[in-house]
């Protein structure tokens, strides 16, 4: 692969369906959340607005503490806490030259000891552990995984909508491309 694996995941991997009118329950912490999907039942606090369905990350399940790592050298661009019922907890944004262009990855739902080891500006090297998964008490309140984002476009801060309004798909989609291009085939 031409990456380093930013969560490394085992064998068997529930990759999970979340668009329907119910939530399923992972029958093991290590589970996948998909791009691009439309995830009604899920987001149901505020912070969501009823609107904000379309998931435009992917979420990699795993253990509380599980390591997550850069998928190439970068620097730190932004990192903080984003601290309302649903949204990431803690959070890291990463710049990187992908192809001779910037991109940006947001790593959310991550504990507090990830973040405060990093100053922004910092660099690193591809496989450098960034973070590690956080528990539901510090990572938005969430079960334990990493969302994972790109972005084409400079974020401003620590933040980014990893869930949009389906009516805003297509301009969403282009300005964060799937996380696969850096993951693989991971589904």
């Amino acid at each position: 692969m031409r990456f380093h694996p930013v969560v490394v995941l085992p064998p068997e991997v529930e990759v999970l369906d979340l668009s329907g009118p119910t939530l399923p329950a992972p029958s093991t912490p290590w589970a996948i959340g998909r791009y691009d999907e439309q995830r009604p039942a899920m987001y149901t606090q505020a912070l969501f607005s009823a609107k904000r369905t379309l998931h435009v990350g992917l979420d990699l399940g795993g253990p509380v503490g599980v390591a997550v790592h850069a998928f190439d050298a970068g620097v730190i661009l932004h990192r903080g806490y984003n601290a309302a019922p649903g949204d990431y907890g803690h959070v890291i944004v990463t710049e990187h030259v992908l192809d001779g262009a910037p991109l940006f990855v947001l790593h959310g739902h991550l504990s507090a000891h990830s973040i405060a080891r990093w100053q922004p500006g910092d660099a690193f090297t591809r496989g450098t552990v960034l973070g590690w998964l956080g528990g539901e008490s510090e990572n938005g309140g969430w079960p334990p995984h990493l969302h994972l984002q790109l972005s084409r476009v400079r974020p401003d801060t620590h933040d980014m909508p990893g869930a949009v309004d389906p009516t805003e798909r297509e301009a969403a989609l282009a300005r964060h491309p799937d996380p696969r291009i850096i993951l693989g085939p991971v589904y």
